[in-house]
């Protein structure tokens, strides 16, 4: 189809300069922005205030400690005061989760697959990896336990919520928020592997290999984002005590916050 031809006339040609001029004004706005927020937010460096004869300057703020201050001002305050530093910001989460995504696109190429959720920690991960698969794909959940009502692991995990949807012959991607000691995933696999899919393969946003049980060492975690600190880590689909879980950062909280004579040995076993 051949595209139709339209005379310009003069008043089409004063609208479209009109609407270079607004948009360098709008350009010329942002980089005053740019450059005020580089002037009153940015921390100089004790270098470039050397190089501009300042001389001997006490740095008042580090970047870790603005962005703990940012994510405390952002947040509930009963939460805010209970972080000890932030871990991961949401721009390096959601820069990795874009990696991630990339990844799975080229893997799944040609590929119908079920992206499946463990509930209830992927629900942040999972929805923000997704909107960047460009694959087709379709959802599921599932949910286990090997805590029963309590912090100590029972052993082997109880199955609370199965897959809605029969897995033999399909490709399954199990997607997890953190994978711990192991133990559920390596369950998990075996449990799928039992029904007949046509693969199994796991993505993670953080990885406590520091954690890692002896039997599941060998579980191959296909996408990994960041290895994680032996840390009480919360937000981005993890909680502590059902709090946290959907904050866009991931931060480490005070030990006080969790040792106490209710939870004492809770860092010992959280996060699997």
């Amino acid at each position: 189809m051949e595209a139709k031809k339209r005379k310009v006339d003069g008043s089409d040609l004063s609208n479209v300069q009109s609407e270079l001029t607004v948009d360098k004004e709008l350009l010329s706005g942002l980089f005053s922005f740019r450059d005020l927020l580089d002037k009153k937010l940015v921390p100089k460096t004790i270098r470039d205030l050397e190089e501009k004869g300042e001389g001997e300057v006490e740095v008042e703020e580090t970047d870790g400690e603005y962005e703990l201050k940012v994510a405390r001002a952002t947040c509930p305050p009963e939460w805010g005061e209970k972080l000890q530093s932030i871990y991961l910001s949401e721009v390096q989460i959601q820069k990795k989760v874009k990696e991630i995504a990339d990844c799975i696109t080229r893997d799944y190429a040609g590929k119908d697959f079920v992206a499946v959720g463990l509930l209830t920690g992927a629900i942040c991960f999972m929805t923000d990896l997704l909107k960047y698969v460009r694959t087709p794909y379709t959802i599921d959940f599932i949910s286990c336990s090997s805590y029963g009502k309590g912090t100590v692991s029972k052993g082997s995990p109880v199955m609370k919520k199965d897959m809605s949807t029969d897995p033999a012959g399909k490709h399954i991607l199990l997607i997890e928020d953190i994978i711990d000691t192991g133990g559920t995933l390596l369950w998990l696999k075996n449990y799928l592997t039992a029904k007949n899919c046509a693969s199994i393969r796991i993505a993670c946003l953080l990885n406590k290999k520091a954690r890692r049980s002896e039997k599941a060492k060998n579980v191959h975690i296909d996408y990994a984002g960041f290895d994680c600190p032996n840390s009480f880590v919360v937000g981005y689909g993890m909680d502590f005590a059902g709090h946290y879980r959907c904050l866009p950062f991931i931060g480490v909280l005070k030990p006080e916050a969790y040792e106490n004579k209710d939870t004492k040995k809770v860092l010992k076993d959280a996060n699997k």
